[in-house]
This record gives C-alpha cells, structure tokens and sequence, in this order.
C-alpha cells in the first residue's frame, strides 16, 4: 500500500502544480478539491476474488487498476477537459483507458471523467511505474454521486425505486445546471465594463 500512497503524493503534487500555474495564468483555480484514497485490502481481495485473478501482490499490480484513487473536483465541465488534457500531456503520464461518464452518463445518470494512468515513482532503490484511477468531476456531480453512492450501500430501504427514480431526475437537473453555470461564466469572463 505504501508504493500506492506514494502514487497518489505523486498525482496530488502535479495537480496542485497545475492548478498553480492555472491560477496565474487565468486569475481563477480551475480545481476546487482534490480528494484521494487507497481501496482497502479487504476491497482488493474480493475484486481478486470476483474477477477470478490470482491473489497476489504482482496480480495486484498487472490486474487491479484502482488501488489508488484521485479525485479532481472542478468548477466548470470544460474544466474538467482542460485540465485532463494538461495532465496527461505531461510527459511522464502514461494514459491506459478513458470512460467519459460526462458525455455517456451511466443509466442511473452518473456523470464523471474517468482516466486510468501509469506514472512512474522513484524509491530508494528502484522506479515502479503504477497505475492512479483520476476521476474529474464538478462540484455538483460529486454532491450527486455522494448520495448516489450512499443509497448503493443502504440495504432494505423502503420505497427504494422511487428514491433511484429521483436521483436519476436530480442527475438530469445537475447536468443542466452545470452546463448553464459554464455559459454564464463564459459570458462574465468576456463580458464588457458597462461604461
């Protein structure tokens, strides 16, 4: 777990270095938050288990791409492509799959930017390049996916289709929203002083 950490102070740090330099170039952090977590063991050996995948330390590392978690929570859904594209341009980032929940939500309207990388971290004595899962999302797609994720693992809950029901309609309504935040801010950027 501690190569995987290491990964993640990695991840953290060029995405700390891009919102600074964003920052100074456009008078605004396109980043709000920047959240991680390593997937417990416990986690990992059921995903082993599910997949039929040997359980070992170097199955861990061919098959299970998600050990170490980024999640970069944005402003605005252009934002959320800006700073992807920037990330991995970088030279030491190697892209390994995309999944653009933002263009193709999920069916119960989950909406996200998933990235799978591999970038390389140097130890004492060795480099291991190492798979990060970046998630991009605005800030109201992660309050959505919060609740979304919190009813998922609520069992036996009354009246369980009408609430999903209603988070798909919410996921709708946030969508919209985030779009018509990103046109209103694109107006204000190249708006005029009134004289």
């Amino acid at each position: 777990m501690m190569m995987y950490n290491c990964a993640i102070k990695e991840v953290r740090t060029k995405f700390e270095v891009l919102n600074d330099d964003l920052a100074t170039a456009h008078n605004r952090n396109p980043i709000e938050m920047i959240k991680s977590r390593i997937k417990k063991p416990e986690s990992i050996f059921k995903k082993l288990l599910r997949k039929n995948y040997e359980v070992s330390m170097a199955s861990i590392l061919e098959n299970i791409n998600d050990v170490a978690g980024i999640r970069v929570i944005c402003s605005f859904v252009d934002d959320i492509y800006e700073v992807a594209k920037m990330f991995i341009s970088q030279d030491d980032v190697t892209l390994l799959s995309v999944k653009d929940y933002i263009k193709t939500p999920k069916e119960n309207g989950y909406r996200s930017f998933h990235i799978i990388v591999s970038i390389p971290v140097f130890f004492a004595n060795r480099k291991e390049n190492i798979k990060v899962e970046v998630q991009f999302r605005t800030i109201a797609m992660d309050f959505w996916a919060s609740l979304e994720h919190t009813m998922k693992y609520k069992k036996d809950i009354d009246d369980a289709d009408s609430i999903m029901r209603e988070l798909k309609e919410c996921a709708d309504v946030i969508a919209s929203t985030d779009i018509r935040m990103q046109e209103i801010n694109k107006k204000l950027h190249y708006a005029k002083p009134s004289e």
